[in-house]
């Protein structure tokens, strides 16, 4: 009765037949008692479905009523497919956007129920899955509190599987605190543990992926490009989504190496048509406008693919710094020709407000990229020739130690004859 309950409810979900489906795979749970191995499928299949039609209409309260109640349901089923079924219905939500809060909240909930039947691994599981809720959040202190509880466990179960992917999210939690060392020494931790058990790929395209990302910020992007291209194949063998922003980030590499025939090469490539879109267009407008060393172009495709760049935070922080080395070179190839220039007519030219030119300069000053005063009450720029450097003062100094040194050894000599 309840297999022909379960194809009549298949059959009405491909119909979408929201109402039908609904209550054909209630009918099931409400019918189906027992603990037989049929009786069980059938159960399973039925809250499967019941999610899968949540997911698909969005309907966020009813998906979560469903977890709830589904722990009665799944009372006598064996505790591996109990866990494998109720992290299933949570992952269902990552497909609804704006769900984060209500993610966390029913993984919390799961979690006090795991504790109150003694489901270690279970508890392990979902607080490992609350770690990953809490990083998308941006909740970076709760999620470090929870890693140091968990990698205490895990240390002492030796429980190698799950203990990498916690140092792992360790690892990005302190990159995202900006605490580099710390992050680094967590992720060779995690590479550490992983090479004692067999990694799964895309626990090893991860760990190459945050090892790009922190050799990108040692600002060595040639090695980082040969990590984004291992989690790449990863990601893509697995047709994960995170492998667009992999690509991104390779993508990114070429960009701040000044390669723009690589990019140009890469984009021409069957793994880049593969993933198409919006995300590799965004590259290839930011790729241009280097170069072609365009301010105006730079700006115009961050404010065109603002969703596409501005949402990813590592993106974003190298972005920055390519648009101050491009603001500097365009400041320097217009001042060049002048020894004395109006700020608003430089301003002018690179299509920037004069605040913030002025700002800009003075920081080029500063930092000696040329020499220079700026005449804020005229609003000039003044531009003087780079100073020669005398070599007199260095010679002096090195005659003078050299005659120490001589009169220190004639010191002593003569208290050895003394």
């Amino acid at each position: 009765m309840s297999a022909s309950l379960i194809t009549q409810a298949k059959a009405a979900a491909q119909a979408d037949d929201y109402a039908q489906v609904e209550r054909l795979y209630r009918q099931v749970l409400a019918t189906e008692k027992g603990t037989s191995d049929e009786s069980i499928r059938n159960q399973e299949l039925a809250v499967t479905g019941l999610g899968e039609l949540y997911r698909s209409h969005r309907k966020v309260k009813e998906l979560q009523a469903l977890i709830e109640t589904s722990r009665t349901v799944m009372s006598g089923f064996a505790k591996a497919k109990t866990a494998k079924i109720i992290r299933s219905l949570i992952d269902m939500f990552s497909t609804v956007p704006d769900t984060i809060d209500t993610q966390i909240a029913v993984t919390k909930d799961c979690i006090a129920w795991a504790v109150s039947e003694r489901r270690n691994f279970l508890r392990q599981s979902l607080e490992t899955r609350l770690v990953a809720l809490y990083i998308d959040k941006g909740a970076y202190y709760d999620a470090l509190a929870l890693i140091n509880t968990l990698l205490r466990e895990l240390k002492r179960l030796d429980d190698k599987m799950v203990l990498v992917e916690v140092q792992l999210f360790e690892s990005k939690v302190y990159h995202a605190l900006r605490n580099i060392p710390k992050s680094r020494a967590a992720l060779t931790s995690a590479r550490t543990s992983a090479n004692a058990i067999y990694c799964p790929t895309l626990m090893q395209a991860g760990l190459d992926m945050q090892s790009g990302v922190l050799h990108a910020e040692d600002q060595d992007f040639k090695t980082a490009f040969s990590y984004f291209l291992e989690a790449l194949d990863g990601y893509s063998a697995q047709e994960d989504p995170r492998a667009i922003a992999v690509l991104k980030y390779m993508l990114l590499c070429k960009i701040m190496l000044n390669l723009s025939d690589d990019v140009h090469a890469i984009l021409a490539g069957k793994m880049a048509q593969k993933y198409a879109g919006r995300d590799v267009d965004a590259m290839k407008a930011i790729a241009s406008a280097h170069a072609n060393r365009s301010l105006r172009e730079f700006e115009l495709a961050l404010e065109n693919f603002r969703a596409e760049l501005s949402s990813d935070p590592i993106i974003r922080s190298h972005f920055t710094a390519l648009y101050d080395t491009l603001l500097e070179q365009n400041l320097v190839r217009v001042i060049e020709p002048f020894s004395c220039v109006e700020i608003a007519h430089v301003a002018e030219v690179v299509g920037l407000d004069t605040r913030q030119v002025e700002g800009k300069l003075s920081q080029m000053i500063l930092d000696k990229v040329f020499y220079g005063v700026l005449d804020q009450g005229n609003g000039w720029l003044v531009v003087f020739d780079e100073p020669r450097v005398d070599a007199t003062y260095d010679a002096a100094l090195d005659t003078i130690k050299n005659m120490s040194n001589v009169v220190d050894l004639l010191y002593e000599k003569a208290s050895k004859l003394n």
